[in-house]
């Protein structure tokens, strides 16, 4: 078989147009740190590193939506803890009010205080989240959710919590109809109680006029009751709230543990080895130094160079 001088030269620069190729995808990987740039690259691994992403830009999406319910919990865990505070001072103003020695100029002034704090709790009631909606709206209001009408408090949200957008059942609110107006009566039988309901009773059997000392025992002794009965609630409500906080911590590690995987594989399937790019790009330099080398001997070897001489 005869190799003419054309054909030597040609097969030399396919060679070196390949090694030039080979040489300049190294040094493209080197330079980005991927071993997969394009699909085309590797369509399986390419694929691999696209669940992956997909994998990750859930977990962001499930941890934004955890950072919101623990926000409004925390809210709302405050809340409870506030309105504890008021039944509390409630409890200690009805408790005074049961003197037989105060006059009922006296047991006016508690009277009062009593208004007062039942303003405040039903404020704590109404309280917001800063971002428009409200703690206690339950599903969903556009309003304060509890109205305060001439027959007593109302409910005016839509019974129920709302749940994040999240593959665990997180609630960014709590059904403020049951936590305040559906307690369980401290006698069985008895409709639910509302706390503002307690409140209204006691103020009014306080204020009525000419009440004997009987009286006034029985208003003090039933307030003092039914308060001890809503406090107990909002107390197993707040309880729940701290679950919900704490389950949240649980959420939130599995959220970082399914992404920190997701980030593994991601970097398994595109990255490169840093070590074996390094010693084969070196290879590839070497190989296309000794092609360029070779190519300017075949240069050379020319027939004419021959008969020239």
């Amino acid at each position: 078989m005869r190799i003419t001088t054309f054909n030597a030269y040609e097969n030399t620069i396919s060679n070196l147009q390949s090694r030039q190729r080979s040489l300049q995808q190294s040094q493209q990987q080197l330079t980005s740190g991927k071993r997969v740039d394009k699909p085309s690259d590797d369509p399986v691994a390419a694929a691999r590193a696209e669940r992956a992403l997909a994998a990750m830009t859930r977990s962001d999406s499930h941890q934004r939506a955890l950072q919101a319910a623990r926000s409004n919990t925390q809210l709302t865990e405050s809340a409870l803890g506030d309105a504890g505070e008021l039944v509390q001072r409630a409890r200690e103003a009805l408790l005074g009010a049961g003197n037989a020695t105060y006059t009922d100029g006296e047991r006016s002034m508690l009277v009062q205080t009593l208004r007062g704090l039942r303003e405040q709790l039903l404020a704590v009631a109404n309280r917001g989240d800063g971002a428009g909606t409200y703690l206690f709206g339950g599903q969903g209001a556009s309003s304060p959710p509890f109205a305060d009408a001439p027959g007593g408090v109302l409910y005016q949200g839509a019974a129920g919590d709302t749940l994040v957008a999240s593959n665990e059942s997180l609630s960014t609110s709590i059904d403020g109809d049951s936590a305040w107006l559906q307690v369980p009566a401290a006698v069985a039988g008895d409709p639910p109680l509302s706390l503002f309901s307690v409140l209204d009773t006691a103020i009014t059997g306080l204020l009525t006029p000419g009440a004997t000392d009987a009286q006034i025992s029985s208003a003090v002794h039933d307030g003092l009751r039914d308060l001890d009965a809503c406090n107990n609630h909002l107390l197993s409500v707040r309880a729940r709230a701290g679950e919900a906080l704490n389950r949240m911590d649980s959420v939130e590690l599995r959220i970082a543990d399914g992404k920190l995987a997701a980030q593994t594989e991601r970097s398994n399937a595109e990255d490169l080895d840093m070590v074996q790019a390094i010693s084969e790009f070196q290879n590839r330099q070497t190989g296309y130094d000794a092609a360029l080398k070779a190519y300017s001997l075949v240069q050379r070897m020319s027939l004419l160079n021959y008969i020239g001489g």
